[in-house]
């Protein structure tokens, strides 16, 4: 879709703030007012047509039954699942300007309860004391309500039935809202991509995860979640993707929307977007998804998220109440007993989220997207090493996609989406696809940069990526340059730690090795070797050479053992003893295996296998260079020196 028509609309309500609020709050608080009035006079144009039909409802019930929601909200009221019942529209408020502040409230008051939610989260009417005061309350309605903009879903006619405005659909206001959120954020020196995805993304992530069971998906009743579901967008894109009557699916299916949010402004405007859209309000929740889990007895068929990466959950694992118990991080919620990551990413734990709640009585059972860094793929951390593991060897990962780097509005670093099932197809079992579009085949420059964001794609570009999804075999069959098929053991290794005697050097300066009663005999044994060398199988084996009866605790001063300079990744397809025969003794003579530190990890280095080389520029290019730069220091000189 072309987001620039709606940039006028954008445009008027961001002036409204330049114009009106400049001189009353500082920039970072402009949003305060302004997001919730564009949700308010949004939702206010929705119900105009019918405003007069829950007046005549709510003036007949109000007196003879309690809870009007059923009704006020329902077919003898607006239709929508959400209503206003003050006398009040924001227009007609412009006719008593000197009860402006008694009337607006009169009118918010009118809202449902689910509207209402909205307003406390915004925490909109602590605003309202602020704009009374400075005598501009009047004056941002009045702004909101112009004709210049028009923010109902009905076009608006001149008298000889010409457009004079196009009506706003749904989609056409989730691209107003975000556009608004981006400049207030990059305005307040904020991440602006951190509660919303671009689009592209979202729509190359409905592509991976639908197109492959569209077949499966035309009848039914299916549920989509987005476990930080921000403004929605990933949410209402997919229902879209998957119901387009003009789309690549044409689905007739029943789908349901839930998500959950833990930044109040961004789960408001989440909320009411669903509101409009006809969507069940109540299945959006407020909370944070680690450690409030809303949906905690949920399962879910389609699941798409773009979690927080590289920030702290550290106040999750509090009230999670995780706790290291014999060197090992441990949490009683079921759904994290994988693994924990470290208190300074939580990325991967809202992907372990999401695995809990997979369908597994099914045909379909559950397909996952995920957007990560580059972190979740290689970092050492124990809880992501055991994630990763998990999702591997239990068959999970279907792919990963390579993205361009500076395609997000907060972050220019390279970012993957996951592809996760747990129903894969019989000729993908075993196998994961990773696809490197990282290239300018896969992207275009943006003529003005957003934040961060400097590349887009196109609808050909990703086009090409669900093109290389979709055609499995041939990449199995021929590997390219951006696609190869690899078996779930290619990622996998055995890390075991190689021991070795301490020299005698460094035991000779060791205080506690020298209080040892038996010292100068493990020293004249040890000297022993620098005249016959001699290999040893395992730790028994060279304590027997010693002659000498320790303690473990002895034993351990004896041995260089540095996990961070003696630790070897052996990839699962080798055999462990001849990797470390030809790869690791003849470089480390006297070592040996500490068989008991072996343990199974994963990793998944892309640039394995999609490196590219670059020769190095040639002696010459670089001796041009620098005689070039001494003309120029000794120019610089000349001018200095006059």
């Amino acid at each position: 879709m072309d987001t620039t028509k709606f940039q006028a609309i954008t445009n008027f309500i961001w002036s409204v703030a330049d114009d009106l609020l400049r001189d009353i709050y500082v920039k970072g608080k402009y949003r305060d007012v302004i997001l919730p009035m564009t949700i308010i006079r949004r939702l206010d144009c929705v119900l105009a047509p019918t405003k007069e039909k829950v007046l005549k409802t709510y003036n007949a019930y109000k007196d003879k039954i309690d809870v009007l929601d059923s009704l006020l909200g329902g077919e003898q009221g607006s239709g929508m699942g959400f209503y206003n019942h003050s006398r009040f529209s924001l227009e007609s408020l412009l006719a008593d300007p000197k009860n402006i502040r008694a009337n607006f409230q009169n009118y918010l008051n009118g809202f449902s309860k689910n509207i209402a939610d909205i307003i406390i989260k915004f925490k909109f009417r602590n605003q309202l004391d602020t704009l009374e005061d400075a005598n501009i309350l009047f004056g941002v309605i009045e702004r909101f309500c112009s004709p210049k903009i028009n923010l109902s879903m009905e076009s608006i006619l001149d008298a000889n039935g010409n457009v004079i405005h196009q009506g706003l659909s749904n989609l056409g206001m989730g691209y107003v809202f975000e556009e608004l959120i981006r400049r207030f954020n990059e305005e307040n020196n904020e991440e602006a991509g951190e509660h919303f995805t671009p689009r592209e993304i979202i729509q190359l992530m409905t592509h991976l995860v639908f197109l492959p069971v569209k077949s499966q998906i035309k009848q039914g009743t299916f549920l989509v979640y987005d476990n930080a579901c921000g403004s929605g967008g990933m949410l209402t894109e997919a229902k879209e993707f998957i119901t387009d009557s003009q789309g690549a699916i044409k689905s007739q299916a029943k789908i349901y929307l839930y998500g959950q949010e833990i930044n109040p402004e961004t789960y408001a405007i989440c909320k009411a977007d669903m509101l409009i859209k006809g969507e069940d309000p109540d299945n959006i929740k407020y909370g944070s998804t680690l450690s409030d889990d809303k949906f905690e007895n949920l399962t879910f068929d389609f699941m798409l998220t773009n979690p927080p990466y590289g920030k702290s959950w550290e106040k999750d694992q509090k009230a999670l109440g995780v706790e290291k118990k014999n060197a090992k991080t441990e949490c009683k919620d079921p759904r994290f007993q994988v693994g924990i990551t470290s208190k300074s990413d939580g990325q991967m734990m809202f992907l372990l989220n999401m695995i809990a709640k997979m369908k597994k009585d099914t045909p379909l059972g559950s397909r996952i997207a995920s957007v990560h860094n580059g972190s979740s793929l290689f970092n050492s951390d124990s809880g992501q090493v055991a994630i990763r593991k998990h999702i591997i060897e239990n068959d999970y990962l279907e792919a990963i996609v390579a993205l361009p780097t500076n395609m997000f509005y907060n972050t220019g670093i390279p970012t993957f989406v996951w592809i996760i099932t747990n129903k894969k197809p019989k000729h993908k079992k075993g196998k994961v696809q990773l696809i490197n579009a990282t290239s300018d085949k896969y992207y275009t420059k943006m003529k003005k940069s957003l934040g961060s964001k400097q590349n887009e794609m196109t609808k050909a570009h990703i086009d090409k990526i669900t093109d290389l999804f979709l055609d499995f075999n041939s990449a199995k069959e021929a590997p390219t340059q951006d696609c190869v098929i690899l078996d779930n053991e290619d990622f996998g290794y055995t890390k075991i730690l190689i021991e070795k005697p301490k020299s005698i050097e460094a035991l000779q300066d060791d205080e506690k090795f020298l209080k040892l009663k038996d010292k100068d005999k493990i020293l004249e044994k040890l000297k022993s070797l620098e005249n016959t060398p001699r290999d040893f199988k395992d730790r028994k084996d060279f304590f027997t050479f010693l002659g000498v009866k320790l303690k473990k605790t002895e034993e351990n001063l004896l041995i260089d053992s540095d996990k961070t300079n003696n630790t070897e990744k052996i990839p699962l397809k080798n055999d462990i003893q001849s990797y470390y025969d030809t790869e690791v003794k003849p470089f480390v003579p006297k070592s040996w295996i500490a068989w008991e530190s072996a343990s199974v990890g994963y990793e998944i280095l892309f640039n394995k296998y999609f490196y590219t080389y670059t020769p190095p520029r040639s002696l010459g290019e670089i001796d041009k260079d620098l005689q070039s730069l001494e003309k120029e220091v000794q120019s610089l000189l000349s001018e200095i020196l006059k």
